[in-house]
């Protein structure tokens, strides 16, 4: 049983870059010297929080499962100016596992993009046991395991700065979902959503590649495109690459939109289409792929679409069939779907959606 700082990786394979998204945190003798419950006074390790906001900076997400009081434990993480950083921390007395599995839930994340910091071997052990896919670190090897590629985005965008807040902010508008006693359909025009399109500029070619680094749920074809080759698409003039935002009355989700289509006599081919799950249940799915419909059947074409059954994208294939598309061809997992144009949906009415071109 592994307990040490490796990632579990299938033979042969190498650590994938930027992979890990939230680094899941233990307190004590971890982030804190100490036992907060046996000693009291805790003295929070100054080259944890160091790591800690410089991960922060690159867009990594932090959290924590640590066997502790709540209330105790985040009072003390609150005097030290460090109770923001963390989201959906779970401070309980339940196997380790269950926390970074509710962890993982709560931030819409795989396993696979977690790393467990804990400075006792059976509690890095039982997490290696139960979920395989995290990769656990021993917190006295912290400060080479984090610099590792694992830990280092190709790219560090003005978004990648603001992912902690986006979601918190996407935390709050879950708690007021939750609380809120109308339908859905009243909430989400509670929200005062603006969604815009635009053809994506040089500037939006480093959170393209990202998002189609980090999407795999809402990913049409699970495939990765690098800043050059996104940058050569962007100047074709037989391709179109569109980059969609949105945002609310609680702040802005970002960049959390890309289509590539081929323009094309008799069909425009959807090349790619992705969505970030940050809106998977915000009612837009569906706005990106209808504007470029739409384009299509003004160019009086049909519109061809990519498809590549992943295992993880089965949502993405239900948007399409949400939209009219059928299926055309197969090739083994490899589709490509087909819709005569005839019938598209308009935006939902508690939407503002602006095109930019």
């Amino acid at each position: 049983m592994n307990t040490g700082t490796t990632a579990r990786s299938a033979p042969g394979t190498k650590p994938r870059q930027g992979r890990i998204k939230c680094v899941v945190w233990d307190l004590d003798n971890t982030l804190w010297d100490g036992v907060l419950l046996e000693d009291g006074q805790v003295t929070v390790r100054p080259e944890v929080v160091a790591e800690l906001k410089r991960l922060d900076d690159l867009g990594i997400l932090h959290s924590v499962a640590s066997r502790n009081d709540h209330d105790a434990a985040m009072e003390r993480l609150a005097a030290d100016g460090l109770a923001d950083y963390f989201l959906y921390p779970q401070i309980n007395w339940n196997p380790k596992s269950r926390s970074i599995e509710q962890i993982a839930t709560s931030l819409n994340i795989g396993l696979d993009a977690i790393a467990f910091v804990d400075d006792q071997p059976f509690e890095r052990a039982e997490v290696a046991h139960s979920l395989p896919a995290v990769l656990t670190v021993d917190a006295a090897e912290l400060g080479e395991v984090l610099r590792t590629p694992e830990f280092r985005p190709k790219f560090v965008t003005d978004e990648s700065r603001l992912r902690r807040e986006m979601y918190r902010s996407a935390a709050l508008r879950d708690r007021l979902e939750q609380e809120y006693t109308g339908t859905n359909t009243e909430f989400l025009a509670s929200l005062d959503m603006h969604f815009t399109i635009a053809p994506a500029g040089r500037e939006d070619l480093q959170r393209a590649e990202e998002l189609t680094v980090r999407t795999n749920q809402l990913n049409s074809t699970g495939r990765t495109y690098s800043y050059e080759e996104l940058d050569e698409l962007r100047q074709s003039p037989d391709h179109l690459l569109l980059v969609a935002g949105l945002t609310d009355a609680y702040g802005t989700y970002g960049t959390i939109g890309l289509a590539l289509a081929e323009r094309g006599r008799p069909a425009w081919h959807l090349r790619m289409l992705l969505m970030s799950c940050r809106v998977l249940a915000r009612g837009v799915g569906t706005v990106l792929l209808n504007h470029v419909m739409t384009l299509a059947r003004d160019d009086g074409a049909v519109l061809r679409a990519d498809f590549v059954e992943t295992g993880r994208n089965r949502v993405m294939y239900v948007t399409y069939a949400f939209a009219g598309f059928a299926e055309a061809e197969r090739d083994g997992n490899r589709l490509v779907l087909q819709s005569d144009l005839r019938q598209i949906q308009p935006p939902p009415d508690y939407l503002t959606v602006t095109v930019r071109t």
